[in-house]
């Protein structure tokens, strides 16, 4: 796949000849390429987006809108194509898959419905004959790197809120997963009248393509989910212009599961987030504090429930998980289980690769005997590993789950409203959810704290991140 840029409405080659591969993560066969892009190739994209910036922030909100739900119903029509070639790519089930796809629908419906409810503000004045107004206008170009975990949805998440209030926007999908990316690009330009350089594509590495993305003066801002060392990079080019960022970056979410929970419901809903796409999602359950007095009863639970999970072709609707999206990601879960049980960690089940003769697969495994200092309860691990250690008072539970640099996710699972409330309040983390599993609404605000991230996305306060702000000082004359 040579043309694999859209810039200025149309689909160009890079001025380069290289191309990366892309790899099925459950056969490891070769399902496509892509252009493998430079800096310039990445300014082209921006300078149409510049370009179509002047024009489309004048657009009607009703026009807006309707690029959107254009979007969505195209979408919506080819949900089965998007899916099959998710699942293949990623390597997430084909259900998760089209899931993820409603997900993106439900998505730019949401969005359509804000091209006109952006709203400013009128405020006293100090002189008598004067209105203070302020107008929330469009941000400008906004440039988004999207991760592999959920390319279609996360596109999503950068793209509409962009188009809603009246942005153009340059996209970068992942390298390990850009052909749904590109799939988009051929929608928007066969299904949409969107106007030329509104939408922007560019495929390539975070080294030279992200860094141009985040760098160039002309963007306003740049949006990136990914890792906290992803993040720390596209922060630093960003800050040349003092281009404003918005970064979801890494996340530990801890479960607390209190003597007072439903124990069968915290065990369904932990491994619900704990084993969704592998393991491979940010706001994953990755570590679990329980009550000693319920832990045995609790973990007996979750072992006897993940051992039942069914590993398998991703596009097999029996199948419960997939493989890791690379070699390099089931290595790198590999040796956090093996330094775990190094320092001292029980294996209980799982603690190795799958026996299957090709993809990367990874058993879905618990640990005990761990301690608070370990790597295993302290560093992000995308693969399905559930660390479990015990707590003796609620106090102790929250301090334990607050330890930690990240700041994303998080969650309590107890019928004691007096320990929700304090969950609720203590917790430090972007989201609480309370005997439930981790998955955000579009609705809501998806945000980290500390090394988890800038910024947030989705509902209104996602929507206000595309925006900025003038004041008008109206002053008249009584006649």
């Amino acid at each position: 796949m040579s043309k694999s840029f859209y810039i200025n409405g149309e689909f160009v080659n890079s001025e380069s000849s290289e191309t990366i591969d892309v790899i099925n993560p459950a056969t490891e066969e070769v399902i496509g390429s892509i252009a493998k892009g430079s800096e310039d190739d990445a300014k082209r994209a921006i300078d149409a987006a510049f370009e179509a910036q002047v024009q489309f922030e004048k657009t009607s909100p009703p026009e807006r809108s309707a690029y959107l739900t254009d979007i969505a119903d195209k979408l919506e029509e080819q949900q089965k194509d998007f899916a099959k070639l998710l699942s293949r790519e990623q390597g997430k089930t084909i259900g998760l898959a089209e899931t993820e796809i409603e997900t993106t629908v439900d998505y730019f419906r949401y969005m359509a419905g804000w091209c006109r409810r952006v709203e400013g503000d009128v405020v006293p004045s100090d002189n008598p004959d004067e209105n203070i107004v302020v107008m929330k206008k469009p941000i400008g170009v906004v440039t988004g790197i999207v991760p592999w975990n959920f390319p279609l949805m996360v596109l999503a998440r950068k793209v509409a809120p962009a188009i809603a209030t009246g942005c153009t926007v340059v996209i970068k999908p992942s390298q390990q997963t850009p052909l749904t990316a590109v799939k988009f690009a051929e929608l928007v330009h066969e299904h949409t009248d969107m106007p030329k350089g509104v939408f922007n594509l560019i495929t390539g590495s975070g080294s030279s393509v992200g860094t141009e993305l985040a760098s160039n003066s002309r963007v306003a801002m740049v949006s990136l989910t990914g890792s906290f060392p992803a993040g720390s990079k596209v922060m630093e080019a960003a800050s040349e212009n003092i281009t404003k960022v918005n970064l979801e970056l890494g996340g530990k979410a801890p479960a607390i599961v209190s003597e007072h929970a439903d124990l069968d419901l915290a065990a369904e809903k932990v491994i619900e987030s704990r084993v969704i796409n592998s393991g491979q999602v940010c706001t994953n359950a990755e570590r679990v504090y329980v009550h000693e007095s319920v832990a045995e009863s609790f973990i007996d639970k979750i072992t006897t429930r993940m051992r039942d999970l069914k590993t398998g072709d991703p596009l097999d609707e029996n199948s419960d998980y997939g493989p890791l999206v690379s070699m390099d990601q089931l290595e790198s879960v590999e040796e956090a289980v093996k330094k775990a049980e190094d320092g001292g960690a029980k294996v209980l089940i799982g603690g190795k690769r799958a026996d299957r003769s090709k993809g990367f697969y990874y058993e879905p495994t618990v640990l005990t005997n761990v301690s608070q200092d370990m790597d295993i309860l302290q560093e992000e691990i995308f693969g399905p590993v559930l660390p479990i250690a015990t707590y003796s008072t609620f106090d102790e539970a929250i301090r334990l789950a607050n330890d930690s640099v990240y700041g994303l996710s998080s969650s309590v699972f107890s019928e004691n409203y007096h320990e929700v409330m304090q969950a609720v309040n203590e917790l430090k983390f972007g989201e609480v959810y309370v005997n439930r599993e981790h998955f955000e609404a579009v609705q809501g605000y998806h945000a980290g704290w500390r090394q988890s991230g800038v910024g947030g996305a989705d509902g209104k306060y996602g929507v206000e991140e595309y925006l900025q702000t003038t004041v008008a000082y109206l002053e008249y004359k009584r006649k």
